[in-house]
């Protein structure tokens, strides 16, 4: 799993690359507090356009930046997502609760 961040001030765009599953999401979860904390932003974008594969447990991570962001008072959204992944949060419906804007070019 990589991890990328680029952004100004308080706008934040993370991007994930490889596989977000039980074993990994614990360690991106981590990383991602820890930059959260850090950059504090008020805009937020996950780009999932590199992952290979999600399971459930990229759920988790979701939500959890969405958590943060929320209680910052800020702008998340999900971009760039990968059809097996969308297939995993279209049946999660997380599109109730979090901002998904388009699927990754393949």
């Amino acid at each position: 799993m990589e991890i990328r961040w680029s952004g100004e001030g308080r706008e934040l765009t993370i991007a994930l690359s490889g596989e977000l599953d039980h074993h990994t999401a614990k360690e991106v979860l981590h990383t991602l507090d820890a930059l959260m904390e850090e950059r504090l932003p008020l805009d937020c974008t996950l780009d999932l356009s590199g992952l290979e594969f999600m399971d459930s447990s990229g759920i988790a991570v979701i939500l959890g930046v969405y958590r943060r962001v929320y209680e910052l008072a800020g702008a998340f959204r999900v971009e760039r997502v990968p059809p097996q992944a969308a297939r995993v949060l279209g049946a999660s419906g997380i599109d109730r609760i979090v901002e998904i804007r388009g699927e990754a070019v393949i």
